[in-house]
């Protein structure tokens, strides 16, 4: 979405009509949906936390600067509420199996059942490697990797400098690249 059509649309929700929100989230849930399922790893948990998300962001709409990017601003409060969640979870001990991951994925209509089956492995054992590596370095990875956010965004989203987002970036990459080797899954 441009970012004077994403202006307008804050401009007019905070004027008192907020039907004008619905269009920012068509907008974003795909993507939030995405980064929530790759920060929390399971799709209801995921979907809870972007809807919260959407209703922190609603209500925060009259505190937000229009001369900032709504993206970054938005995924900073999806990305601390997942965190929430996460910390909120952790007693529960709840784990989920891959196969409800992947489910929350768009399938790829382009492609045949081979590619599919294909497309599905790999993404099986990404997600096996993901899950052995720390949340700090999966988060980058689904910003960069998954969602291709720019170094400059994913910087805003983590508030952290853009230089540390390289390094993140690098660190992030070769624990996953050990993980998989761990799992005897060569890594070029």
């Amino acid at each position: 979405m441009q970012p004077e059509v994403e202006k307008e649309l804050i401009l007019k929700c905070r004027s008192g009509d907020p039907r004008f929100y619905e269009p920012l989230v068509r907008a974003y849930e795909g993507p939030a949906m995405r980064v929530a399922v790759g920060m929390l790893g399971h799709p209801d948990d995921a979907h809870d936390a972007v809807q919260e998300a959407f209703v922190k962001v609603y209500r925060s709409l009259d505190r937000f600067d229009v001369k900032r990017s709504f993206g970054p601003w938005f995924f900073q409060i999806l990305r601390n509420q997942c965190r929430d969640m996460i910390r909120s979870r952790q007693a529960r001990g709840r784990m989920e199996t891959v196969d409800e991951r992947l489910e929350a994925r768009p399938a790829d209509e382009e492609s045949g059942p081979e590619r599919a089956l294909q497309k599905s492995a790999a993404g099986e054992v990404l997600w096996k490697g993901l899950e052995k590596i720390g949340a700090e370095h999966r988060e980058i990875l689904v910003l960069k990797e998954l969602e291709g956010f720019r170094y400059n965004d994913i910087a805003e989203i983590l508030e952290i400098p853009e230089g540390t987002v390289a390094s993140r970036l690098f660190h992030a990459r070769r624990a996953l690249k050990d993980a998989l080797e761990a799992m005897g899954i060569s890594y070029p």
